[in-house]
Order: structure tokens, then sequence, then C-alpha cells
């Protein structure tokens, strides 16, 4: 299968499962339907697909991954609810619609963060899986999202604001903000296919990669991209004060560091058969306009 269309078909995947996971939930006030307002609301789904992918790779079973990549998915939406809230970021704009906020209002929607957050767990702990790999899977992921990873991150770059940064701590809030969940969905993926250590460490590597090329094009397209096509504002980190790497290296020193590092990532799987997808994943997301 060509990559567009694997990439179709994990997207579409993820898309079935997470709709099944929503419908379960029970109809309390709005809660449901705004955890689904943000959950169902499309997104590129890199971080699931990556899951499933690397599962792939290493011989096991994407379906048995789903669970871990959709649990994945519930905590990234999640923090993409709180981030918008007007005590973060106060954005308008999430994927092309209003923000939960917006919708819902302030107090609905940190309850609909809360709701997939820990509703994400519950959903790890159904993946048809091994008690090991279930344990080290839930391990994996509350280490990536908590206080030594994505939230951790999130404290930092608030803190960050109206201060000039130098490139090696805007690299900690960045590793921590968005790099920590890109290397668990990889880890996930791995623990799912039970590899070996060598073969999730490779994957990880490969994930903190293209996970920090990531970031930097997300800073160049706030600078460079356009508010339709992205479906969020940009010029957000002028706005809040952030300094960012665009900043600091400037759009050709970004465009520069995007391309080593997706080499790099790429040579972190070069000893493993089958790892074409995930190679031109990487140059597509280096590469991407939204």
């Amino acid at each position: 299968m060509e990559m567009k269309q694997q990439l179709a078909a994990d997207q579409a995947l993820v898309e079935e499962a997470l709709a099944r996971y929503g419908d379960q939930w029970p109809t309390l006030g709005d809660l449901k339907e705004a955890m689904n307002y943000s959950l169902l609301s499309g997104g590129k789904r890199i971080r699931p697909v990556l899951t499933l992918a690397v599962c792939r790779l290493f011989g096991g079973d994407p379906e048995k991954a789903l669970p871990f990549a959709c649990g994945l998915e519930m905590i990234h939406t999640y923090s993409l609810i709180h981030d918008d809230l007007p005590c973060m970021d106060d954005d308008d704009l999430r994927r092309g619609r209003p923000t939960n906020h917006r919708v819902y209002g302030e107090a609905t929607a940190v309850l609909a963060g809360d709701g997939l957050l820990t509703a994400a767990f519950g959903v790890l702990v159904q993946a048809e899986l091994s008690p090991a790999q279930i344990v080290r899977g839930v391990a994996c992921l509350s280490q990536a999202a908590g206080p030594a990873g994505m939230v951790g991150g999130q404290i930092l770059d608030l803190a960050g604001e109206g201060k000039t940064l130098t490139y090696e701590e805007i690299l900690r809030i960045q590793n921590l903000k968005t790099g920590c969940m890109i290397e668990a969905a990889a880890r996930l993926g791995a623990i799912a296919a039970d590899s070996t250590p060598q073969e999730e460490e490779a994957a990880a590597a490969y994930a903190r990669k293209i996970g920090l090329a990531f970031q930097i094009r997300d800073d160049l397209l706030d600078v460079l991209g356009d508010e339709a096509e992205l479906g969020k504002p940009i010029g957000s980190d002028r706005e809040n004060e952030k300094s960012t790497f665009v900043g600091l290296q400037g759009i050709e020193g970004c465009e520069r560091l995007i391309a080593e590092l997706t080499e790099e990532a790429i040579t972190a799987l070069t000893a493993y058969p089958g790892r074409e997808f995930l190679c031109q994943l990487a140059r597509m997301l280096a590469g991407r306009t939204r």
C-alpha cells in the first residue's frame, strides 16, 4: 500500500475508534457533546497514526494498538482544549472551528478536557494486550503527559512569556510540551508490538527528531502560514510574547534545522526493513503547510 493510502487508512481506523469510544460516554449536561466536539473535529491524527505505524514496523497488530493510539489522542485533545482557554493562549479558532470554550463556556471546556484526560486511561486498559504491556503503556503515557512532560512544558512556556529565552531554554520547553507526547506515541506502538528495548529506543529516537522538526515547522507556520488553511490564528506567538525558534534562528535557519532533523529521524530507523512509511511520514511532516 502506498504511503498516502496507508495514512488515509490509519486515519480512518482512528476516527472510527474514537467515535465508538465517544459514543459510550453518558449524556450529562453538555459534557459528552463538548468532549466529542473537540475529539471528533478532525486534525491530522499524526500521534495515533505514529503509534499504529511503529506497531506495524515491529511486527505487531495495529488493531491491538488502537486503544493506546486513541487514549493518546484523547489526551492530546484535552491539552488543546485547555491550551485555548483565556487563562492560557485565549484562542478563538481550532481546526477551523470556534474553540471549545467559545461554544460551551469556560467551565464546560475545562470539564471536557478533564473528562478526556481521565477517560483516556480507561481506554488504554481495554487493549487486548498482556497485563505487562498495558502497565508499561499506562506508565509511558502518564509520564509523557504529566508534570515531567507536557504539563511541565506548558508551565515553562507560560513562565517564558515576555522573556527572551535562549535556544536551550526553548528546546527544553518544546521537548517537554510537544516532543514528549510524540515520543510516547512511538513508544506506545513499540510496546503494543512487544518489541525489544533496542527497537523501542530506535522508534523513540526517530520520534524525538520528528517531534522537534514538527514544532519548528509550527513556529514557522505561525509567522508564514495561512490562517484559513491552518484553521487557527497565526501570529499568536508574537501576541503572547513568546520566544520561538524563528526568533532565534530566522526562517532560513529553521528550514535547515527541519531538514537536518528529518534526515536524522530517518537514519534512526536504518536497521529496520519496512520503515518506508515512517520515512515518508517524516518528510511529509517536514514540508507541511498546516
